[in-house]
């Protein structure tokens, strides 16, 4: 049975897509049989895949109106053993539409259900808010990785995130875990780098990944060539952290 494994910060700019793109092509080049759901109204993961949101016509939407629907909605990409469920910008009538709509927090859960078996990961790409997308995915959820960028506001908001994370576990998701925290965007040049680094380590120690994402504009590049870091430049820095951190997460699962 496949694990599934939410990227959720309510902080946007944390390097969250960067995170379940890359992460999620690496799983595919290391021979894992991966699925990324896009579950952000941008749809950045999805054009940062190559594919046209303009063109989406069941996405992730929809699957959360009829779960029945989610084997139609699975897309093949460029990367190996990599399929997305894309997103379009119609994925913000969700918390509007869903407001009255009996376990609305379970939709995502119960369409997974259907195919998790076909997966060794799947992984959801989270809006940066605290709203039904977000909530659907850490029910869903059998863990959380936390990108944490290492700037000055870095733990701003995360106490409320892991009380939010606390909530889904004791009201809809008792085995909900926190797989990791992970450091994006390091720049081993600034102090302040080093010392949210070492602030982060310190206080959370076990629960802090080995691995750091460094600061790369190969990283930053990729997306507007619709491709994952590992196809756009496999000898990149970028792609070297996000292939250790995959590594890393096969390690900790296997």
């Amino acid at each position: 049975m496949g694990k599934v494994i939410a990227i959720a910060n309510q902080k946007g700019g944390v390097g969250k897509t960067t995170t379940a793109v890359n992460l999620a092509a690496c799983l595919g080049v290391l021979e894992k049989k991966v699925l990324l759901i896009d579950a952000d109204p941008q749809a950045n993961a999805t054009s940062g895949l190559g594919l046209d949101t303009d063109t989406v016509e069941i996405g992730t939407y929809r699957i959360l109106e009829s779960a029945d629907l989610i084997q139609e909605a699975i897309l093949p990409t460029n990367s190996p053993n990599l399929d997305i469920i894309p997103a379009h910008i119609d994925l913000v009538a969700v918390e509007i539409e869903l407001v009255d709509a009996s376990k609305r927090e379970y939709r995502m859960q119960k369409a997974i259900s259907a195919i998790r078996d076909q997966y060794d990961y799947i992984i959801l790409d989270c809006a940066p808010s605290l709203g039904l997308l977000t909530l659907n995915a850490l029910t869903a959820a059998d863990s959380v990785i936390i990108p944490i960028q290492c700037e000055y506001f870095a733990l701003e908001g995360l106490g409320k995130l892991l009380n939010t994370i606390k909530s889904v576990q004791r009201i809809h998701n008792a085995s909900l875990d926190i797989e990791g925290l992970l450091l994006t965007m390091y720049d081993s040049r600034l102090r302040l780098s080093n010392q949210v680094v070492d602030e982060v380590q310190k206080h959370f120690k076990d629960m802090v990944f080995d691995t750091i994402i460094q600061r790369n504009v190969r990283l930053g590049e990729a997306p507007s060539f619709g491709e994952s870091i590992i196809t756009y430049d496999a000898s990149s820095v970028g792609a070297n952290n996000y292939l250790s951190l995959a590594e890393e997460l096969i390690r900790k699962n296997s």
